[in-house]
């Protein structure tokens, strides 16, 4: 499909064989469909997610609550995701999303409705933690890389208390540095900076040095 107006037959289609009216280009609309007293029913049409395509849609909610973005099915590697994020985002927004295929045939990935999303417990549970753990504010909003988190900010701990003291057992770690989870921490040992000398005792590997020394 090389243009806008490919995608008005199979639509015209689609809407029809549920007993609507069809036609294109009725005001600002790409297509508007019509079923006897019911809300008009409007699509707008173009050959890629866009955000100038969701803010038309948007638009045309002032006239129905129905109104339907299509687009080309997307196609290649990354085609699932943006599907399934731009789906998403229909939902969010109350709009309904078609896909025309490249043989004609359509597919609904959603009807327009309102949003109303499922709150995850355990999601919540799970950054009130990491706020409550987190020392100070150690890090500038926006930041992508280098984050530091309350796991990192313990493992610095269990460090510098190695550092300082030589090998030592875990418990003794979590009691002097304050940090409950240091036997786990230092054996997980995710960062590569320390090294279980014997049974329960652990010791600062040099990676650690050179981390607490940048830190």
């Amino acid at each position: 499909m090389q243009l806008e107006n490919d995608l008005y037959p199979p639509v015209k289609t689609l809407l029809e064989a549920q007993g609507y009216d069809v036609k294109g280009e009725v005001g600002a609309a790409d297509v508007v469909a019509v079923r006897g007293e019911e809300d008009p029913v409007i699509v707008e049409l173009k050959l890629r997610f866009t955000l100038s395509l969701f803010h038309q849609a948007i638009t045309r909610q002032t006239v129905t609550d129905l109104v339907y973005i299509a687009v080309p099915k997307p196609t290649g590697r990354t085609a699932r995701r943006a599907l399934k994020d731009n789906r998403n985002m229909c939902r969010r927004l109350g709009l309904g999303l078609i896909t025309v295929m490249s043989d004609g045939r359509t597919e609904v990935h959603c009807d327009p409705g309102p949003y109303a999303p499922r709150k995850s417990k355990q999601r919540k549970a799970v950054l009130l933690r990491e706020f409550a753990r987190r020392e100070g504010d150690p890090n500038r909003g926006g930041s992508r890389g280098g984050v530091v988190t309350a796991y990192r900010q313990d493992a610095i701990r269990c460090a510098e208390y190695l550092s300082a003291q030589g090998a030592s057992k875990g418990a003794v770690v979590a009691k002097e540095a304050g940090v409950a989870r240091a036997t786990r921490i230092m054996a997980d040992n995710h960062y590569g900076w320390f090294m279980r000398v014997s049974t329960g005792i652990y010791d600062l590997a040099e990676p650690g040095r050179l981390a607490i020394g940048h830190t």
